[in-house]
């Protein structure tokens, strides 16, 4: 087993806290699905939150996931000019076998921010 990284971002309707909780569960299931991934896997997770995003902590949704003992964190996304509006970032450390390559999740308009990993989504 060796520690991994990825990273992962999602877009969210609007700034309310059912929002902002459908939205992190969306991009956590789908990442823990891409990568074959359990709770018990899982060293950290550290979100971002855009400005425009404040009704409710990411980290809720990952402890209603079941991951309860995974140490979680949230912080302020940076506010740059012209910036994809109201997004939800992940940076996930995992433990995975030496030949995994970690699969990130980019979904809704949060896809722009990579488009070099279109052809993997």
């Amino acid at each position: 087993m060796r520690l991994f990284a990825l990273r992962g971002a999602i877009s969210v309707d609007r700034n309310d806290a059912r929002a902002i909780h459908e939205a992190t569960a969306t991009l956590m299931r789908e990442i823990m699905q891409r990568n074959g991934l359990r709770p018990e896997d899982l060293v950290s997770c550290i979100f971002t939150a855009t400005d425009d995003l404040d009704a409710e902590f990411p980290a809720a949704a990952a402890r209603a996931l079941g991951f309860e003992e995974v140490p979680l964190l949230c912080a302020r996304e940076m506010a740059v000019p012209d910036a994809v509006p109201r997004v939800i970032r992940v940076l996930i450390h995992y433990h995975a076998e030496e030949g995994h390559r970690a699969r990130h999740v980019y979904l809704r308009e949060a896809s722009a921010l990579r488009s070099d990993l279109q052809a993997a989504q």
